[in-house]
């Protein structure tokens, strides 16, 4: 990313992610699978785990979770990012600052969450 913040960034892909204002979009096979379809919360696993670890660890603890989840066990979902920059380009310090308002008490709606962190519904 180019340290002039008016010069135009020619990796642009798309699908890369930027200031806080710009869109994640999703790829054509994600958009096709419905991968943000509307679920029902109680069908997703209470925690969520962001990491930062090599492939190869970060199988090993996938299948460590896959015995614990077969033994009955509650796990978390995981996200991981094999590099950790792509992990600080996506969680930037308003983008933690929703998540730690989330987490401390659940919002009814997207428009409540907008209104506790004063900031417009759109960007949220």
């Amino acid at each position: 990313m180019p340290d002039d913040p008016n010069t135009p960034d020619d990796t642009n892909d798309g699908n890369s992610i930027g200031s806080d204002d710009e869109d994640i979009v999703m790829d054509d096979v994600e958009d096709e699978a419905d991968f943000l379809e509307n679920r029902d919360p109680e069908d997703y696993p209470s925690g969520l785990q962001i990491t930062s670890d090599s492939d190869e660890a970060h199988r090993q603890a996938a299948v460590d979770r896959l015995d614990r989840w077969d033994a009955g066990e509650e796990v978390p979902h995981v996200i991981n990012f094999q590099n950790p920059s792509d992990l600080r380009a996506l969680l930037t310090d308003r983008r933690v600052e929703l998540l730690r308002s989330i987490m401390t008490e659940r919002p009814d709606s997207i428009r409540q969450l907008a209104e506790r962190l004063d900031r417009d519904v759109k960007t949220v």
